[in-house]
C-alpha cells in the first residue's frame, strides 16, 4: 500500500515537492516528512526546470569539468549540464567539455571508479549534484573520493537541504526546511518519536520508501 502524498506548492514558480508527514528512517536519521522527488528525477520536463534553478549560479561562478551524479540525479545533471554549456555572455562554462558521471558503490557503500571513469575525476573541477542533504554524511564522502582519485570539489548542489556547508564546500539547494512547516530531523539514538513510543512509518532512501 502507498503512503499518501500531498502535492506542496513550493515559492519556485512551476517547481513543487511531493511529501507526506510521519515517522521515517534514513541511513543516518529519523525525520517527520518524507520528500518524494521521483518525477524531478525521472521526468525529463521536470528535471529541466530544476536543473535550470540550479545552474543559476553556477553558470558565472565555478568552471566545471564533471557533475557527480548521486541518489539517481543523470537527467537532472545532464540538463544541467546543457544549459551550462551553451554559448552565452553569462556563461563561463560554454563550449566547455562536460562530464556526467555516476560513482560505483562497493558492498560497503564505498565510492570508487575505475580506470576508464577515473580521467573524469583526476584534476577535474567537479560538482557533486545529490537529491537531497540532510547529516551530510553522503556528501562529504562524495568530497573525500573527488579528493583521493586526485579532483576538486567546487561546490554541493541538491533538491532539497538540511545544511548550507559540508567539510567547508557550500551546499546550493532549491528547497530547505523553512519550505516544510515543522521539519524536524533527529539521530536516530535521539529520536524523540522512538522515545515516546511512535512506531515507524517507513524506511526511505534516494530510492523511495517501504511502509512498515
Amino acid at each position: 500500500m502507498s503512503m499518501e502524498l500531498i502535492r506542496h506548492a513550493t515559492s519556485k514558480e512551476d517547481i513543487y515537492l511531493k511529501v507526506s508527514k510521519g515517522h521515517f528512517a534514513t541511513g543516518h536519521s529519523h525525520i517527520n516528512y518524507y520528500i518524494d522527488v521521483t518525477e524531478q528525477k525521472f521526468c525529463l520536463s521536470e528535471a529541466r526546470k530544476v536543473a535550470q534553478e540550479l545552474v543559476r549560479e553556477y553558470k558565472v561562478s565555478a568552471v566545471i569539468d564533471t557533475i557527480l551524479c548521486l541518489d539517481g540525479t543523470e537527467i537532472i545533471a545532464a540538463c544541467m549540464a546543457s544549459e551550462m554549456t551553451k554559448s552565452g555572455l553569462m556563461n563561463i562554462n560554454q563550449n566547455r567539455e562536460m562530464y556526467v558521471l555516476t560513482p560505483e558503490r562497493t558492498v560497503g557503500s564505498q565510492l570508487i571508479f575505475r580506470e576508464n571513469t577515473a580521467p573524469m575525476i583526476a584534476d577535474k573541477n567537479v560538482l557533486i549534484l545529490m537529491a537531497s542533504v540532510s547529516t551530510g554524511y553522503t556528501a562529504k564522502a562524495a568530497v573525500q573520493t573527488i579528493a583521493y582519485y586526485g579532483g576538486r570539489t567546487v561546490g554541493i548542489a541538491s533538491i532539497f537541504a538540511t545544511v548550507d556547508e559540508v567539510v567547508g564546500q557550500p551546499v546550493r539547494s532549491l528547497f530547505n526546511p523553512n519550505d516544510l512547516p515543522g521539519y524536524q530531523t533527529h539521530d536516530a539514538v535521539d529520536c524523540p518519536w522512538c522515545r515516546a513510543g511512535v512506531r515507524l512509518d517507513a524506511l526511505v532512501n534516494s530510492f523511495g520508501y517501504s511502509k512498515l
